[in-house]
């Protein structure tokens, strides 16, 4: 019977990180002083890297607060173990160099009234300002330039996953930016602009994109 129920908790488990991997607001689950345990596609795709490589990062540092003040009442709503929702306006940077605002909607969660808790940290875009007119802008993240290299050396989607440390999910994610961003309508001509752009190396085999922290990117989940 035990043996039952752990095997239904570890179905349940899988079902449940699937569901959360596939919201398409970025979503991650956070330590009482902000560092990342759990980050969604989504999440992972707004820092252009995979959720495994957001594991252990101060998401602070990743989305800088606009006012000190909102992170002093949220810390003091910890200390005293309430349970409200709270709001932080922040900016970051996209990898083509764009200056994202937003908002952290931040929501306490614990097992146990006396249990210090988790946050439940959910992102929500609210306006972009251009790169600077003298900064060169990319025309694809380390992220996007790796799946990239994937397609046209002929991966599927299952392949690229493999090979990112990504889910299907997630690559399908990275694709349905870059579509809208390129304006493609499939695939084919994704991998097309990526060489008319210079995304992609022409005459190189096997594909190997010109984005320098291409590289960086590994298959740690």
């Amino acid at each position: 019977m035990r043996k039952g129920y752990a095997m239904d908790g570890v179905l349940w488990r899988n079902r449940a990180m699937l569901l959360f991997d596939r919201i398409p607001m970025p979503v991650a689950v956070c330590g009482p002083r902000g560092t990342i345990m759990l980050a969604n596609a989504a999440m992972a795709a707004e820092c252009d890297t995979t959720p495994g490589r957001l594991k252990g990062r101060d998401i602070l540092h990743l989305f800088r607060p606009r006012d000190e003040s909102q992170l002093h009442r949220i810390a003091e709503a910890l200390r005293l173990r309430r349970r409200s929702r709270y709001q932080v306006s922040v900016t970051w940077e996209t990898p083509d160099g764009a200056l994202r605002e937003g908002e952290l909607t931040v929501d306490p969660v614990s097992d146990t009234v006396d249990r210090t808790p988790d946050l439940l940290v959910m992102l929500r875009v609210v306006g972009e300002r251009p790169p600077a007119p003298d900064r060169p802008r990319a025309t694809a993240g380390a992220a996007e330039s790796r799946i990239l290299e994937l397609l046209a050396a002929g991966a599927t989607t299952a392949q690229a996953a493999r090979d990112t440390g990504l889910t299907t999910d997630g690559v399908n994610y990275h694709l349905r930016r870059l579509s809208r961003r390129w304006g493609a309508t499939n695939r084919t001509e994704l991998v097309a602009r990526a060489y008319a752009s210079g995304v992609l190396t022409p005459g190189v085999w096997p594909p190997r994109a010109t984005t320098p922290d291409t590289g960086r990117l590994t298959a740690d989940g």
